[in-house]
């Protein structure tokens, strides 16, 4: 048997694929190109921002609105002249980076920052067999895995709850989900106009009006009708600032664009001018709300646009008329009916623009959020050990490979805790290909919820193949021929019962990605009825649904345990011996020190409701959830 090659070696001959180049990503090339590696590609959808560029290192003030990854790839070059770069600014998900795109690389490392792109480049790296290094920073806190197909658990083994933190940069300027508009309206927008003036704030203040000496367009003059104040924050916001973004043509190469929205175009003159003027509150002590001046009763009914923009008027005027005393020291709070009200308006209003579905209040209301504030140290950290993790990959020493956990705090004096990884698990329904289990009402629900709520948003598959048996209900791609593309469009208006292959109680259903190389089965269970509150899709996974918070008592407090740590991690630190560095180590052994365990719940709460602003754009999500105490899961020896 011929030697084991030398880390030198290795390096100079491997092709590395890099998805992601922001926080992770600039520090990532910067390393690897320091070590040795001559052939780079780099993908990343994302154009640099002003935000960026205080721990993005490779980027200057002059590249903003220029993509990530030709900048980081020209910026390296300057001090590595001799190695081969290629940048791709593109989405991961591009039907072009196929199975076939992965299987030219040695390795794949990740510094994304979403769960939906961390599965699909997990997905293609299995189909490949192409071995991945995955990571993740927020704050101070950071981790780096190794998933190699048969040896190692892959990134889906274990599951991963929704991600709760979000980058500024989509939330100001490329929102794709309703919580990001949510988390505009709430720590953006309600808080510059009703809260602490004196704090930073992302929002454009620059009026459209370049004659005005205006230099906050939020500030309302002295004489200014209120209602008048109301439509033209209404217009700077979801009109010109919408304009000012599609400015920039490059961000939008690969993104639906936006449309603005005015007032005039969302509400006709004599509406903006009576908008809950005829249905003033009878009791002047009742809690201001603009859905009681409005005559709105349901809040599980979703609004219209011009409703929302009702809302959004009169909610304005009544912070104004009825709690003006309360203005620049406001905080938002779930709790605050008229708040509740104005954010779940302002999302509406801005999630209509981006064409993302819009809300009830209902929904809107249980989301709230802190900013983490990303660390450029803690990305170079873990962009190191991304590269260690590499090496070891390449030079095929699986028996070395560490999960590495980065920390605030130390434990037994360490701020790194290398934990082995698991072997793959075998009720993996993505690298096992194990039955997912699915309780739904057959004979009410729809197809296209099923393929909405589950295969694509639970599952993250992109284009869905669903059949029954031998029989093809659904297909979604490019390619179809029309009369196919018809009758697939039909059966999505389907109840289960009464598709051409009937989806009844104990029915098998198939669902394959072929982008993806993905195949599963899905056993469906018929379930005549569902709690709204606790089970709102009308329809339970199992086999899939992320992990859930423990409530559990310390010292006489409720706490909530993270997911990833088991109740009795809590208060057991007396009971573990002391691991020295470089021996086996358990995640729980790793939460032993009171600040780390804080930390950590923070990091990874699934229970909660709110949701986190990261002041980062690429990095910020880690999931620290791999539990050694789940039970049976091997050690990868």
């Amino acid at each position: 048997m011929a030697a084991a090659a030398s880390s030198e070696e290795v390096v100079k001959g491997a092709k590395v694929l890099m998805v992601g180049a922001g926080g992770i990503g600039c520090e990532l090339l910067k390393t690897l190109a320091l070590s040795g590696f001559s052939d780079i590609h780099i993908i990343d959808l994302d154009t640099i921002e002003v935000s960026n560029l205080n721990r993005q290192f490779l980027f200057r003030q002059s590249h903003v609105g220029q993509s990530k990854a030709k900048v980081a790839r020209d910026a390296v070059l300057k001090f590595r002249p001799n190695i081969n770069i290629t940048p791709y600014h593109a989405n991961v998900k591009d039907s072009t980076f196929n199975v076939e795109f992965f299987k030219q690389f040695n390795v794949v490392l990740n510094g994304l920052d979403n769960l939906d792109a961390r599965r699909h480049v997990n997905r293609l790296c299995l189909a490949a067999e192409v071995p991945l290094v995955e990571s993740g920073t927020t704050g101070f806190l950071g981790q780096v895995t190794v998933h190699v197909k048969g040896k190692t658990e892959c990134y889906e083994c274990q599951p991963k709850p929704v991600p709760k933190s979000y980058p500024v940069c989509t939330i100001t300027s490329t929102p794709s989900k309703f919580v990001h508009c949510i988390v505009w309206a709430k720590d953006l927008l309600f808080a510059k106009l009703f809260g602490d003036k004196n704090q930073d704030n992302d929002l454009n203040v620059r009026s459209k009006d370049d004659s005005s000496s205006k230099t906050d367009v939020f500030e309302r003059n002295v004489d200014e009708d209120i209602s008048q104040y109301a439509q033209r924050i209404y217009d700077h916001v979801f009109g010109y600032n919408i304009e000012t973004a599609l400015s920039n043509e490059e961000t939008w190469k690969n993104r639906k664009k936006p449309y603005p929205i005015y007032v005039k175009d969302a509400l006709p003159e004599d509406a903006v001018q009576q908008n809950g003027s005829s249905r003033d509150h009878k009791n002047e002590e009742q809690e201001p709300s603009a859905m009681v001046s409005l005559g709105l009763r349901n809040p599980q009914e979703i609004w219209s646009l011009a409703d929302n923009s009702r809302v959004f008027l009169e909610a304005l005027k009544l912070f104004f008329d009825k709690r003006e005393k309360e203005i620049g020291n406001l905080v938002f709070d779930k709790d605050d009916q008229l708040a509740v009200e104005f954010v779940t308006a302002a999302a509406n209003i801005r999630a209509s623009s981006f064409g993302i579905p819009l809300h009830s209040l209902f929904e809107a209301k249980g989301v709230a959020g802190n900013i983490v504030h990303a660390v450029a140290t803690t990305n170079a950290i873990i962009a190191g050990l991304i590269v260690i993790e590499a090496i070891k990959v390449l030079k095929d020493d699986y028996q070395n490979y560490r999960m590495t956990y980065c920390l605030e705090h130390p434990t037994r004096k360490m701020l790194l805790m290398p934990v082995e990884p698991f072997e793959p698990n075998a009720s993996c329904y993505v690298c096992s290909e194990t039955p997912l289990v699915l309780e739904v009402n057959t004979k009410t629900t729809k197809l296209r919820e099923v393929i909405d709520k589950v295969i694509k948003n639970k599952l993250g598959m992109n284009l869905p193949l669903v059949m029954v048996g031998a029989t093809l209900v659904s297909e979604d791609g490019e390619g179809l021929e029309p009369d196919e593309a018809e009758n697939y469009a039909l059966n999505l208006e389907k109840v289960l019962a009464e598709l051409p292959a009937p989806v009844v109680n104990d029915t098998k259903l198939t669902v394959e990605d072929f982008q993806q190389e993905l195949k599963c089965s899905i056993n469906i269970k018929h379930r005549d009825e569902f709690d709204v509150e606790k089970e709102p899709d009308g329809m339970v996974l199992a086999g899939w649904s992320g992990p859930v918070d423990k409530q559990v008592t310390s010292n006489g407090d409720k706490r909530s345990v993270p997911a990833s740590s088991s109740a009795d991690d809590v208060d057991s630190t007396a009971e573990d011996a002391l691991v020295k560095p470089g021996m086996k180590r358990k995640l729980n052994e790793i939460l032993e020190s009171q600040e780390n365990f804080d930390a950590l719940q923070n990091l990874s709460e699934v229970g909660s409701s709110s949701a986190q602003v990261v002041e980062d754009d690429d990095d910020d999500f880690v999931m620290l959830d791999e539990d050694p105490k789940k039970g049976k899961k091997k050690r990868l020896q």
